[in-house]
């Protein structure tokens, strides 16, 4: 047996990760990937890069200084190989290449700004085709900070795979005719993709409905319901960003994001027909450790 340690940035739109993995190999085995540390890092990026249009100096002075850690993390852990992927906040910034240019001279971590449908193939890349049955259709909603990657499954193949911009962040900074007429958009690719299958159902991934797992206490694998789901919603909606922090302990950089999240996550089920949501905790950092892995990125 051999273990190999991977490491993966992501630099998203409303926080920054990097996640250290084990790839544990055995001969005549396919390859095990578990996760050994994950730490995640509240620089919201998409608060600049969607209001102003580029990345501030403050928050460039943060990145620097959270790659210089992740970098002696690594160091610590025995990570071999690593890949830092940036997202869709990083993507509109304007000084984009300014800031990959001085995190690289500060803190030696190269960064790939990846584009909509990159992030939707990383993420296709994890081990979901492990996690659904063969036989059945998904539509896949990752949600983050700046974009929203859907992804349908049939008989354990990809249909068809789509980014948009819509996210946490953007919804809250966007206007209110600008989000209808993301949604507008979102809702007729869900409904074109997903109109064919009479059953369907859904699996999320993102920080936000991880929380909202967590918070359901049902065992894992078991699947969040669509009225469950309709129900913490609208109990978010009634809180205010003060009492979800102190009545339910959710983070600060959390709290805000939570209710466009669900509202996101919704959306997808009542324009899938979808009835319940898996939720197996994987993202792009981990596809970008098993892309890293098989030399994909």
């Amino acid at each position: 047996m051999k273990i190999k340690k991977y490491g993966a940035i992501d630099i998203g739109s409303n926080a920054v990760r990097l996640l250290v993995a084990n790839v544990i190999e055995e001969k005549g085995k396919e390859p095990k990937f578990k996760k050994s540390a994950l730490v995640r890092v509240p620089i919201r990026l998409g608060a600049d890069a969607f209001v102003s249009g580029e990345i501030s100096d403050i928050n460039i002075d943060r990145m620097i200084d959270a790659m210089k850690a992740f970098k002696l993390l690594m160091k610590v852990h025995g990570v071999e190989k690593y890949k830092a992927c940036a997202t869709s906040a990083m993507r509109e910034a304007t000084n984009k290449k300014k800031v990959v240019k001085k995190i690289y001279d500060k803190a030696g971590i190269e960064i790939d700004i990846i584009n909509g449908a990159k992030e939707a193939e990383i993420i296709s890349s994890t081990d979901l085709k492990e996690l659904i049955n063969t036989d059945e259709t998904y539509l896949y909603v990752d949600v983050g900070g700046g974009s929203t990657e859907l992804t349908v499954f049939s008989r354990g193949k990809i249909i068809n795979s789509k980014s948009f911009k819509i996210g946490t962040v953007r919804l809250i900074n966007n206007s209110k005719e600008k989000n209808k007429k993301i949604f507008a958009k979102v809702e007729k690719w869900i409904t074109e993709n997903t109109k064919e299958y009479k059953r369907i159902s859904l699996i999320g991934s993102g920080g936000n409905i991880n929380k909202i797992f967590k918070m359901s206490d049902l065992d894992a694998g078991r699947p969040i319901s669509y009225i469950y789901l309709n129900t913490q919603f609208e109990f978010l909606k009634k809180l205010t960003y003060q009492e979800r922090i102190s009545e339910l302990s959710l983070n600060p950089d959390r709290a805000d994001v939570i209710v466009p999240a669900t509202k996101i996550y919704l959306s997808a089920m009542k324009w899938s027909g979808a009835r319940r949501i898996f939720v197996p905790k994987i993202g792009l950092s981990d596809g970008i450790v098993k892309s890293l892995y098989f030399n994909k990125i």
